[in-house]
């Protein structure tokens, strides 16, 4: 689109380039930059138009993005242009992802690049390698509390190590996924140190106040991410003798994007990062990006205009690389993080379904889908070009921030329910074989969070306690329907490392001084490779729990209806502890998928004539494709196990 007047100040910013950005052969990046410069000088007037120095920080921001497009190598520019040719490649059914500590799975990156056969082995070709930049030695939030934003962490490798990585997994056609802390650095950050040292410049990369006036007016309604260890939302520095906004933790410092100085160094680490092979930048805690009086100072309108500017500005130099949004927040909300086009996203392309994984959790405690069937129906659809990630666990606690007209619906009373779900799930409550502890509970309104491993939330530690086989079977069973659930429902699904195993709780973490605050710890346990090993034995649990995820994630892949083009309905089955849905092939219309999954611990019926012609499925001639069996019939009453799932198809 032709804007005279953002136009007219391109041609100026042309004219003031350096000379050795001039000398260039920058013939893709003028073609991208020339697509995109409405866009990006209308977002970056919205945001800082009304400053005196507002040209002299465009020309700063194309000068960032034309010589990280110089420092690109030849071998990412090829894959952003294949990319740019297929721009729906990340929607296809062949990803399935992985979230990892690099030092807990493997030691180090070397240790990890060792590895890939492994995760090629259980079918794995996404890897999110959580946090890995430089940090303080000690507490630091499990890595996002980053002292660099340009070095990695020597305790796991260095910068070229990271390197090697990215070109071994792109040889094996994987793709590496890396974290950037955007809404805040450690207090050990040179920019902090700078403020620290009086220099106005960095000190105007924060919220920084003399007096408590103003923190007390945000204190007023923002409200804490982590009451029971860091209380507040301001933190007194000594050195500065003023208040620092420091919204996570007292040593995390928050970003002042109204600076669009701090927009532009964000920007400059974002394509620095994808320039090291990143294919996938997660940004964290993106709902943050932008702080006001008198608000929750979450999911602002700039918050998403700042994205917006960022994927704008990715797309003229690495258009290849995508964005995940890091925004557990409501539906309501998450669904805005893919921005506002009718079918493109232009914020980011993937986003958490945190809802997901809750009202699972939900459905497991309860043995009861009417608030997962709920919490779906409630769930916005998401924009054509956009896909969720989908996950039973991560390495952050469970969150039960479900609507509660979603679970008054569903026949619960809200605040009785989250009770209810936290102790069933910490073991407090009677015939409950689930071991999690609590996080971020308050203390006042009895609210918390669960954090725990996959299996041991399952039951399974509890079952390998007692010696139970046929109670070890069934919490095998219940892992396996979870990531059934995730596999078929649309988007990518990313498994937490050791799930595969069934890794237990690790309460070691309660004797390390950095850690024992924090619960989420227990989850974050070191891969035991021996354990692993154990994959190879026919019958032990590894070797079912692996056995049956590298079969489903195979299935997966040579299923198109499980590609993410919005194919899938929701249907009613009126049975209370079934969850089903059918996925469609958008490019073959006969070729339906129905999934269904049962929840609780005794068979359920659904009669297919209940499901009319969605799939125009004739009896007798059922496939479950995860089984390659016919499921268990009785007249045209489809019979699922116990925490059993099908992937059914009549061809």
């Amino acid at each position: 689109m032709y804007e005279q007047v953002s136009h007219s100040l391109l041609n100026r910013i042309m004219d003031q380039l350096k000379p050795e950005i001039r000398k260039k052969d920058l013939r893709y990046f003028y073609t991208r930059l020339g697509a995109n410069f409405y866009a990006i000088y209308s977002l970056f007037n919205l945001l800082y138009g009304r400053r005196e120095d507002f040209e002299q920080q465009m020309l700063r921001l194309t000068e960032v993005m034309a010589t990280n497009y110089i420092q690109r190598s030849k071998e990412l520019k090829k894959l952003d242009i294949a990319r740019e040719n297929d721009h729906n490649w990340f929607l296809s059914q062949d990803w399935v992802g992985m979230a990892l500590y690099t030092r807990n799975f493997a030691g180090d990156l070397e240790g990890l690049a060792s590895h890939l056969s492994y995760l090629q082995e259980l079918g794995v070709n996404l890897l999110h390698v959580m946090p890995i930049l430089k940090c303080p030695p000690g507490a630091s939030d499990g890595g996002y509390a980053v002292s660099d934003f340009r070095d990695v962490d020597e305790r796991v490798g260095s910068l070229e190590d990271l390197r090697s990585l990215g070109r071994r997994m792109r040889a094996r056609d994987m793709l590496l996924t890396l974290d950037v802390v955007v809404n805040h650095v450690s207090d050990q950050h040179e920019w902090a140190q700078r403020a620290r040292e009086g220099d106005r410049k960095y000190q105007d990369y924060f919220y920084i106040f003399e007096h408590r006036e103003i923190p007390d007016m945000f204190e007023e309604t923002l409200p804490e991410v982590f009451p029971e260890t860091s209380p507040g939302n301001f933190t007194w520095d000594e050195t500065l003798n003023c208040w620092v906004m420091t919204v996570f933790n007292d040593y995390q410092w928050d970003l002042n994007y109204s600076n669009p100085a701090v927009f532009i160094e964000m920007l400059d680490v974002l394509l620095f990062w994808a320039n090291q092979g990143a294919d996938i930048l997660r940004l964290d805690a993106v709902a943050f990006l932008w702080k006001k009086i008198g608000t929750t100072s979450q999911n602002e309108r700039e918050a998403h205009l700042i994205l917006q500017l960022f994927k704008d500005c990715c797309q003229v130099t690495a258009p290849g690389v995508l964005f995940i949004a890091e925004a557990i927040v409501a539906p309501v909300e998450i669904i805005k993080y893919f921005g506002e086009d009718a079918v493109i996203a232009k914020e980011c392309e993937i986003a958490y379904n945190a809802t997901f994984m809750a009202l699972l959790w939900d459905a497991v405690a309860t043995r009861n889908t009417r608030l997962l069937v709920q919490g779906i129906r409630s769930l916005p659809d998401k924009l054509d070009g956009a896909t969720w990630l989908n996950y039973v666990r991560c390495h952050d606690d469970i969150g039960l921030g479900f609507d509660d007209a979603d679970i008054i619906r569903a026949g619960f009373e809200p605040r009785s329910h989250r009770r209810f779900l936290v102790e069933w799930y910490t073991g407090e409550f009677e015939d409950s074989p689930a071991r999690g502890r609590p996080f971020g509970q308050d203390l006042e309104t009895g609210d918390a969070r669960i954090a725990g491993s996959l299996a041991s939330l399952a039951g399974l530690e509890s079952a390998l306690e007692l010696g139970n086989e046929e109670g070890i079977q069934r919490c095998i069973d219940r892992i396996l329907l979870l990531h059934g659930m995730i596999m078929s429902f649309g988007g990518i699904p990313l498994l937490y490392y050791g799930d595969e195993i069934g890794l237990l709780n690790d309460y070691s973490y309660t004797e390390e001084e950095d850690k024992a605050g924090d619960s989420r710890w227990i989850h974050r346990a070191p891969i035991d490779w021996e354990k692993a090993a154990l994959r190879n034995r026919q019958g032990t649990v590894e070797q079912r729990i692996f056995a049956g995820l590298s079969r489903m994630i195979a299935v997966r892949k040579s299923t198109p209806a499980f590609a993410d083009y919005n194919n899938r309905e929701l249907i009613g089955t009126g049975n209370p502890h079934l969850f089903a849905f059918m996925r469609s092939n958008p490019f073959e219309v006969s070729d339906n998928v129905l999934v269904v999954g049962n929840f609780d611990d005794a068979p359920q019926s659904l009669s297919l004539s209940d499901i009319g012609n969605r799939g125009q499925f004739r009896f007798g001639r059922l496939r479950d494709l995860y089984s390659g069996q016919s499921p268990l019939m009785f007249k045209d009453q489809l019979v699922i196990p116990p925490f059993g799932f099908y992937w059914l198809t009549d061809r």
